[in-house]
Order: C-alpha cells, then sequence, then structure tokens
C-alpha cells in the first residue's frame, strides 16, 4: 500500500451507512520527527479496500450540527495515537470542475476537538473557491505546540512554492488561530491570508485559564459538567430557529424541539469520546503555550489577516480580543457577529465564504483585484442584499421605467440592454438610497449585474473603525462594487460588464439644503472617450424620490459650524480618501461626511432609464476631445431630462403615498402591483 493511501486509511473509517466515498490522500510519512511530508493529493478509488476515506466528507454533505456530531464521534471512536494528518472533504474532492481557475489553498487548523470538521457546513461553498484541506488531530494524540506548527509550516512552504503566485489562507479556529499567528511571525514572507475564528490568544482573560486547574480535581466524565463546557455545548444547540420564535407550536415545529433535544443528547456522548480530561488538558496546556508565544510576537506578523468574533462567545472575550489584534496587527480587519456563539462556524446564520468575499478577503494573486478575483453573488448572498433593503423597498415601491429604440416610455426594463459593455451614468441621490433598489431591481427582472465604481472610502480599513458596523460596506463588495480608479474602469468595460458610474460622486449624494436633484459633474468628458475604446452603450438614467421619505436638518455647512467637529472632518477627509483633488471650485476634494436627516410619510422612487446612446463605431470620432466634450454634455442632458420627467410625472401618481399604495394592496392582495401614473 502507497504511504499517502496508508495515512489515510490510519486516519479514520467510513462512516456506518457504507456509502461509496472518494478518498484524497494528501500527504506521506516523513523521516522527520514531526509531521508530514506534503505532496500534492491525488484520488483513491472509493471501492478500494487500501483507503478509506474520512468520514466527515460524507455527513459535510448534510451540513449541520447533527452530522458534525456524528461524524466527528465516528472518528474520535478509531483509537488512533496520531500523528496529526491531514484530509480533503468529499464534495472538496469532487468540485474541480466547479472550482475557479488559480484557486488558492485554503488550510483549516482546528479548535480544542481538534476533529478537522469545524467546517463542515461550509465545505461545498469553499471548495468552489479554494482547494480546501482539514487537519485533524487524533484524540489521543499528544503533538506538541511547536509539531503542530512545524506540521503546518511544512505544508504551508510547500503550498507556496507550488504556487507562488497566489496567497495560502490559514483558517484558525481558538487554539487553530495561535498555530496560524505562529506561523505567520516565523514565515514573514510568505503571502498568507490568515482568518482568526475566536482565536484564542485570549486564553489568559478567559474562563479557560480557571477551567485549566479545576479539571485536574474532577474525576472523568463529570468534566464534562463543569459550567465553561455546559455552557459551550448548549450555547450552539438552543439557538432556535426563527420559525419557531414568535408564533405557536406546531408539529412541525413540535419535531423542531425534538431534533434539538436528541442533538444536544447525542453531543453529549460525542464529548465523552472526544474530549476526554486528558485530551482537554492537555489542549488547554497547548492553547496556553500558544497564546504565550503569540501575543508576545503580534507586532511581527505581516499577514493580511481578517478576525472574527462571536460577541456572545461562552468561553472567550472574542469581541475585545478583536479590538487589541487588530491595533496590533499592520494589516487587521475585524468582524463582530453580536449574537453568535463560540462555535460560530456550526451555527446556521453564519456563512464564512460569504464574510470573507464581503470583507475583500478573497483574492487569487500576489494583490487584490476586484475585478478578476470577484465571484457573482450566490443565491443565497443575493436573498440576504434583497432581505436587507426590504423595508426600503416596500415603503417607497419603486416604479421602474425604461426607453425602448424608438423613444417610448414604458413601465419595466424592456429597453436596457441585456448584452453589454454598457455604462449607467446617473444622478446619485441622498445617501445613494437608490442604489439597493436599482441594483436588486434590475438583476431581478433582467438577470443584469451592475457593478459600480464606487468611493475608496468603503475599501478603506481605517473607515471600518468609524462606522458603527465594520460590515457596513460588505454587502456592495459582495454585489460587485470596486474602487473608482480608471484601471478598475478598463477592465470591466473589456469583461463587457454593466458599469455604474456617478460623475457626480460623493459630493452629489452628500449634497447640501436645496440642491436635490442638482448634478455635480466634472467639465472634463472622463467617461465618454473610456467607453468609446470599447463600443459601449451609454445609458442616462434619472432617479427621483429622497425629498418623498427624508428632510435634510444639518448638511456638511451646519455639521462645520459645530464643536469639535473639525475633529472628525479630518478623520474622514484624509488625503488617501479624496477623489479628483486636481478639480477646482466645489468639486475639489470630494470627501465624506455625515449628513443628519429626519424621515417623512414615505412616498415612492422613480427611475427611469433613458435610451441607450451607442459609441461602437465612433472610437475614432470621439478621440476628437471636442466630439466627446460634445457627448458628454448631451448625455448630462439627458440625465437632468430624466430627473425632470420623473418629477413631473410623480405628481399624477395617484399611488405616491404609501397610506394609498397600503389601501391598494388591502383590497388587491399584497402581491400585486400597484398602478403608478401613465408614462
Amino acid at each position: 500500500m502507497p504511504a499517502a493511501a496508508n495515512a489515510a486509511a490510519s486516519a479514520v473509517a467510513p462512516p456506518r451507512s457504507g456509502r461509496p466515498l472518494l478518498a484524497r490522500a494528501p500527504f506521506r510519512r516523513a523521516p522527520a520527527a514531526h509531521g508530514w511530508e506534503p505532496r500534492r493529493p491525488r484520488a483513491v478509488a472509493s471501492s478500494s479496500a487500501s483507503a478509506s476515506p474520512p468520514p466527515g466528507a460524507a455527513a459535510a454533505r448534510r451540513r449541520g450540527l447533527r452530522e458534525y456530531v456524528e461524524a466527528a464521534g465516528e472518528m474520535a471512536r478509531r483509537k488512533d495515537g496520531g500523528p496529526p494528518r491531514w484530509f480533503s472533504p468529499l464534495e472538496c474532492g469532487g468540485a474541480g470542475g466547479e472550482r475557479v481557475p488559480g484557486a488558492p489553498t485554503l488550510l483549516y487548523l482546528p479548535g480544542i476537538d481538534g476533529v478537522g470538521l469545524g467546517l463542515i457546513r461550509h465545505h461545498e461553498k469553499l471548495a468552489k473557491m479554494f482547494e480546501l484541506w482539514c487537519l485533524h488531530i487524533p484524540v489521543e494524540d499528544r503533538t506538541s505546540f511547536e509539531g503542530l506548527v512545524e506540521l503546518v509550516e511544512t505544508t504551508v512552504k510547500s503550498e507556496s512554492s507550488r504556487a507562488s503566485d497566489r496567497p495560502v489562507y490559514l483558517v484558525g479556529e481558538s487554539v487553530g488561530a495561535c498555530i496560524a499567528l505562529a506561523v505567520a511571525v516565523r514565515n514573514p514572507d510568505i503571502d498568507l491570508v490568515l482568518i482568526l475564528v475566536n482565536p484564542g490568544t485570549s486564553f489568559h482573560k478567559s474562563q479557560l485559564q480557571t477551567l485549566s486547574a479545576f479539571l485536574n480535581f474532577v474525576p472523568e466524565p463529570f468534566h464534562l459538567t463543569t459550567p465553561q463546557l455546559l455552557t459551550f455545548l448548549t450555547g450552539n444547540f438552543m439557538k432556535m430557529p426563527s420559525t419557531v420564535v414568535g408564533r405557536g407550536f406546531s408539529h412541525e415545529e413540535d419535531n423542531t424541539l425534538s431534533e434539538i433535544t436528541s442533538s444536544l443528547l447525542a453531543s453529549h456522548i460525542f464529548l465523552v469520546d472526544i474530549l476526554t480530561k486528558e485530551s482537554i488538558i492537555w489542549k488547554l496546556q497547548i492553547l496556553k503555550k500558544a497564546a504565550s508565544f503569540v501575543n508576545s510576537r503580534l507586532h511581527a506578523v505581516k499577514a493580511q489577516t481578517l478576525v472574527l468574533a462571536s460577541g456572545n462567545d461562552e468561553l472567550l472575550p472574542s469581541s475585545q480580543e478583536a479590538e487589541k489584534l487588530r491595533g496590533a496587527i499592520e494589516k487587521c480587519r475585524t468582524r463582530l457577529f453580536r449574537d453568535n456563539g463560540h462555535k460560530i462556524l456550526l451555527e446556521a446564520e453564519f456563512d464564512l465564504a460569504t464574510t470573507i468575499k464581503g470583507a475583500g478577503y478573497y483574492r487569487r494573486s500576489k494583490k487584490t483585484d476586484f475585478v478578476s478575483d470577484y465571484l457573482p453573488a450566490t443565491p443565497d448572498e443575493l436573498q440576504q442584499v434583497i432581505n436587507r433593503d426590504r423595508i426600503l423597498n416596500f415603503i417607497t415601491d419603486p416604479v421602474l421605467l425604461s426607453t425602448l429604440p424608438d423613444g417610448k416610455i414604458v413601465r419595466g426594463l424592456a429597453g436596457l440592454p441585456r448584452e453589454g459593455p454598457a455604462v449607467l451614468v446617473g444622478y446619485h441621490m441622498l445617501l445613494g438610497l437608490e442604489l439597493g433598489p436599482m441594483v436588486t431591481g434590475v438583476l431581478s427582472s433582467t438577470g443584469v449585474h451592475i457593478r459600480g465604481l464606487a468611493h475608496p472610502f468603503m475599501f478603506d480599513k481605517n473607515s471600518e473603525q468609524i462606522m458603527p458596523d465594520s460590515a457596513h460596506f460588505d454587502v456592495y463588495r459582495i454585489m460587485g462594487a470596486v474602487p473608482v480608479t480608471g484601471a478598475n474602469f478598463y477592465k470591466l468595460l473589456a469583461d463587457k460588464e454593466f458599469v455604474l458610474l456617478y460623475p457626480g460622486g460623493a459630493r452629489e449624494a452628500l449634497h447640501r439644503k436645496g440642491e436635490e436633484y442638482k448634478l455635480f459633474w466634472p467639465d472634463q468628458p472622463e467617461f465618454v472617450r473610456m467607453a468609446s475604446r470599447f463600443g459601449a452603450s451609454i445609458i442616462p438614467f434619472g432617479v427621483v424620490g429622497e425629498d418623498d421619505i427624508c428632510d435634510l436638518l444639518l448638511d456638511y455647512n451646519d455639521l462645520q459650524k459645530l464643536p469639535f467637529y473639525d475633529i472628525l472632518d479630518k478623520v474622514l477627509t484624509r488625503d488617501g480618501l479624496k477623489l479628483r483633488t486636481d478639480s477646482m471650485g466645489e468639486l475639489q476634494d470630494q470627501g465624506m461626511h455625515p449628513v443628519v436627516v429626519a424621515p417623512k410619510v414615505p412616498g415612492r422612487f422613480y427611475f427611469v432609464f433613458g435610451k441607450p446612446i451607442e459609441t461602437r463605431g465612433r472610437g475614432k470620432e470621439l478621440r476628437d476631445r471636442d466630439e466627446a466634450q460634445r457627448l458628454y454634455l448631451q448625455v448630462k442632458s439627458e440625465v437632468e431630462s430624466c430627473i425632470n420627467y420623473l418629477k413631473e410625472k410623480r405628481e399624477k401618481d395617484p399611488y405616491r403615498n404609501i397610506l394609498h399604495r397600503l389601501l391598494y394592496q388591502a383590497v388587491h392582495g399584497p402581491n400585486a402591483e400597484i398602478p403608478t401614473f401613465e408614462p
């Protein structure tokens, strides 16, 4: 039997269901004292008796806590003294045809349980983005912290050498996060991306430190009744599904409660197998040593780092620790999940792939390329975006209009092209309120995915510290927004995308009192010649409705009069976050600033997309500055005409006010399309 196949066979046995599986044996035993010598994985036939796959591979297909407990328990019941080894779940091995080209390697480093199945709910999505490998540390294994670091380090060096043009991802949970940080400290020249989930660097400030001393006096298996372990366990299983909360119990909901209870009992049995007293004491000793090693060397971490912290972590003060790490590590960002517990990776509402994409941490090259590295939103992600704007869509009931080739304006998007490249150019409403309804409305109606050119403030690390929620702008990255640069504009058009461009930018979206629906466009035709270079259609559009849902109470001029506002203004308008610094007058230095608004009884949003202006075949003509300027002014005039058209027409809409719309829906049903003016 080949050494690699033998390693896989000795690791785990197939699940009792006997389902045929595909095992992939990525490592063979090395002559070194610690670890395994990495080599590229090969497929081992599922029917071969010489190589049995990890049971977690089958369980991952079913995705859930119950499956995690079953698969982990199966692995734990095999007497295995080690050493630790890597495995790739079945669906990850079978995703080669769906995996994106140039996918980087992701190595998962488990927490205290050591099983390596902590990503069981995420395997299928991650397998399309990464080559995924999980570390399994057998229950009876006693590899030291140094040995685990050397094992991971050897693998990282091998993967970095094999594909030096892309990063290696390390996803570490609690103690696994400490191992990932230690590897980063020892290898500052390797391109690493660290995803640290409730990192164990806060061990010395946690309940686990007292638990470590207390366990010596508790006989087995009563160590599982300690408050820390009970809270850790029940914190995951007692998270009720949202369908149960707030309603009476039906038979189906009663079954849900029964399933939770049975899963809780099964997990106790699982803990007896995998969290033996000796094993817990050993791993807490490793965690203590790992935390001490890493905390004294955080300044040496050069890797791009994302810390995911749970606000209701039962074992570690993770939210406070995330803030500490963000200040100590140069390239570190954080995401706080206030309602989640320590085992966030197993909780139903958390999606690791979406979090990585939203934070802008997915890349397949040395530097992030927001165009080529972008992965389209999945149906689940699109639904999350729609849900995020559900209230706004409900109270404004957007009306979408478009212009047919003969110039006729119709309700719906029949006049909008279906093939790119195209540039959508229009008015930016106050606070960008039109973005969500427009982008999701166009995508839902036509399948056209609009990619926006966005202010660099939305991609800056320091801006996240100012926002109430560090993930505030993640939804825009998930939907494909990129920093507004000439290079990104060029790449999007080269890929025949639909590009959303606001020449008025931040000055328009953060306008002063009395400036609603006024365009703040620069004099230079910034986009016309770029569009003509690719023969892109230019689609002018107008939108109105901001004055129907809110009043502007304090604008920038008002804020400047407030005491101490100048301190915040300096933070928000740093040179690195300004646009058009070479412009003159009111268009100069398009920085960011807050505004204060007061809500009104909601009216309605109205959009109209004008007749597309073709540039195909006009490249030579539009290279002339005067011709480009004429077309630029034509586009600007079309946008102003669209705005004026909507302002006039909405006066004739009998359902402009939300109260009239609610009455209409009460009569015709909540899903009925509400009429509007005749175009």
